[in-house]
């Protein structure tokens, strides 16, 4: 069994999420002490349970410890299953996050698994559907990760009420080195910037969705507006689809995105929807003015994958808590040594 202190580095969620997709890869059993310990409401949340209770009906585990505040979690993985899994997170737990316990582990499956998942879609402190659909599944398919997701519905704080679709098939890992577009060009490998060898966009262009519900459509258009106005004057080009609905819940946001690096920002009472939009401009602008192959979003994602496929590594502007905190964890679970280096003010992280 290998023990996993919860209170180790980031400390929070997002340990347990990954300690629990590898123990399921690996088969190895798993207690999970401290769980989310320096924060200010300890233990687990509703969310994680959710998450956790998705893992362990996927792999056929025993597990103790999934309650509410539970502070220690046992997880003892049988058999990672396919099959058809409906899924209630309940009022705006996220479903990104949710995704992300079990997405580690679906190349191993015995079969396709297709989840139906209820909650929330554009949420405080995890990734937005559209990041997770045009950005993490882009990278993980270089990777060899056959997975999609589908949106059918937006869901926010806090009623939640988003509708997702998404749909895994067993598959191979492969190694794959992320690197800047300039370098993808000269070596006709893998895309980042949208730089691609298709030739279907420019470097500078950077696309996006501005959408609300339940509010007048000139808010996502003026948060539309706002981050195109900013791109445009800092040289980059931008198509930005505008969404207006009338939804279960109430609420905005926009994603920005091109090639790995993406900004993304969410609307709030009082707060001006021209706020909203540069918000997400100013945050793709860092990251892509870094020069990095993928932003720091994205680079703690990637560490189990990198793991399990081998022979992969990337750039990016700032190793992250998050991401130091993924590679601890993933070292503890696999017979693999993450390299770190700092070169030419970015940090190239890489695996054999």
């Amino acid at each position: 069994m290998i023990e996993i202190d919860g209170s180790y580095g980031e400390g929070g969620g997002q340990l347990v999420r990954t300690a629990v997709a590898l123990s399921a890869v690996t088969g190895k059993e798993i207690k999970v002490t401290n769980i989310r310990k320096n924060r200010p409401n300890p233990g687990l949340k509703q969310q994680h349970l959710k998450a956790l209770e998705t893992a362990a009906e996927i792999c056929g585990a025993r597990v103790s410890g999934l309650f509410q505040g539970s502070s220690e979690l046992f997880f003892a993985p049988v058999e990672i299953k396919g099959g058809k899994y409906n899924i209630d997170i309940g009022t705006a737990g996220s479903i990104t996050l949710l995704l992300q316990c079990i997405m580690p582990a679906m190349p191993f499956a015995k079969e396709k698994v297709e989840l139906a998942i209820r909650g929330g879609t554009d949420v405080l402190w995890s990734p937005t559907i559209d990041y997770l659909k045009h950005v993490t599944f882009r990278a993980l398919e270089q990777l060899g990760y056959a997975g999609s997701v589908t949106l059918k519905e937006r869901g926010y704080y806090p009623r939640g009420g988003g509708n997702v679709s998404a749909v895994f098939e067993p598959c191979k890992l492969h190694g794959f080195h992320f690197r800047k577009a300039e370098e993808n060009k000269r070596t006709g490998e893998g895309l980042t910037g949208e730089a691609d060898v298709k030739g279907e966009r420019s470097q500078q262009e950077i696309t996006g969705i501005s959408h609300a519900s339940n509010l007048p459509s000139h808010v996502p258009a003026r948060q539309a507006e706002s981050a195109r106005s900013l791109l445009l004057e800092t040289g980059y080009t931008s198509i930005i689809e505008v969404q207006s609905h009338e939804l279960f819940s109430t609420g905005s946001g926009i994603t920005l995105w091109t090639g790995y690096c993406a900004g993304s920002a969410l609307g709030k009472r009082g707060l001006p929807a021209e706020k909203v939009g540069r918000s997400a401009a100013e945050e793709v602008i860092e990251e892509l003015r870094a020069g990095a192959a993928v932003d720091t979003h994205l680079a703690d994602q990637l560490i189990p994958y990198m793991a399990l496929a081998g022979s992969s590594s990337y750039t990016v502007r700032e190793l992250t808590l998050h991401a130091a905190t993924n590679i601890w964890v993933t070292e503890q679970f696999l017979d693999v040594k993450f390299k770190i280096e700092e070169k030419e003010g970015l940090f190239e992280v890489s695996v054999d």
